[in-house]
């Protein structure tokens, strides 16, 4: 029988068993829930966006995250559960997991304040390449010289973008590419979890590590009272977040690696979008014309893998 599409137990490997073969469909599987992942994701920061404007960052990440506690619990059951224990196998990949995440999501927001949505995702348009080569090289997967030149093209798409030495470049594109390094930690980290552990689970650590995280740091910086609107956008946020984090951790564990990673690519088309209909940031020729060479990078990706399994 067929795995659901997402499914909290996927085909990967414990610590002391051989991977298993995938099977026909994980690939568009996997592809699919990391769409809905970018989509998600990027209304996410969307909201943040907007809600920080008037609202300390990390009262937002904070209040943000209880929400995410609440519902992440409500939808666990649908899942395979929620449980505190973790296996032992686990400990290590969790930790190194909680790490990532924490120090992503208090860069990213930090960077998302004071940069344009589509900059700051066409910063983090490099993860997909990182996280696709960093695939071959620890877990074995193929990367031909064909997926190779993908790469370079999809490299070369982004610098497109950033422009070196435009006005994108500066301390906050630092930040930003320090929180792409730890997304590609946090995903790479994903890998390591066996199937005795639920995607509930996961994802129940990681609202809990960054809502505590928030919560030390917000004491420093001082909470205001929230409107009644702010607190609906914030529940809203929540729910894409929700979601986001569940097929953040789904995406990661059905098919393979180097397959799924290009359909981050969509995350910067939603970046450009809500940037441009919520905050009225209008991309430039080049902005554009990066973009569509990494975006033409993944899809190239992807055919060929489509090609490659079709001689199999």
């Amino acid at each position: 029988m067929r795995t659901p599409l997402l499914s909290p137990i996927r085909r990967v490997r414990p610590a002391s068993l051989r991977p298993l073969a995938h099977q026909p469909g994980d690939n568009l599987h996997g592809a699919l829930i990391m769409t809905l992942c970018m989509m998600t994701f990027g209304l996410n920061d969307t909201v943040m966006k907007f809600v920080a404007q008037d609202m300390p960052l990390y009262q937002a990440i904070t209040l943000r995250g209880l929400f995410v506690m609440a519902f992440i619990a409500a939808v666990a059951p649908r899942l395979g559960g929620l449980s505190l224990r973790i296996p032992a196998g686990a400990r290590g990949p969790m930790v190194w997991r909680l790490v990532g995440e924490i120090a992503s999501t208090i860069l990213f927001l930090n960077a998302l304040q004071h940069m344009a949505m589509g900059d700051l995702s066409a910063i983090m348009q490099a993860l997909p390449l990182v996280v696709m080569v960093a695939a071959a090289l620890f877990f074995g997967e193929t990367l031909g010289w064909r997926r190779i030149g993908a790469v370079v093209a999809g490299f070369a798409g982004v610098l497109l973008i950033l422009r070196p030495g435009g006005e994108v470049f500066g301390p906050w594109a630092v930040v930003a590419v320090g929180a792409m390094a730890m997304v590609a930690l946090r995903d790479l980290a994903t890998r390591k979890f066996g199937g005795d552990i639920s995607s509930a689970t996961i994802a129940f650590y990681a609202a809990t590590g960054v809502t505590v995280s928030g919560l030390v740091i917000s004491l420093g910086q001082g909470w205001v009272m929230p409107s009644l609107p702010q607190i609906l956008l914030l529940l809203m946020g929540s729910a894409f977040l929700t979601v986001g984090y569940v097929s953040a951790v789904a995406s990661m564990r059905v098919g393979e690696m180097s397959y799924v990673a290009p359909f981050r690519y969509t995350s910067l088309l939603v970046a450009i979008l809500m940037g441009l209909i919520v905050f009225g940031e209008w991309p430039d020729m080049w902005t554009w014309a990066g973009s569509a060479l990494v975006v033409a990078a993944g899809i190239y990706t992807i055919w060929r893998e489509a090609q490659i399994g079709a001689v199999r």
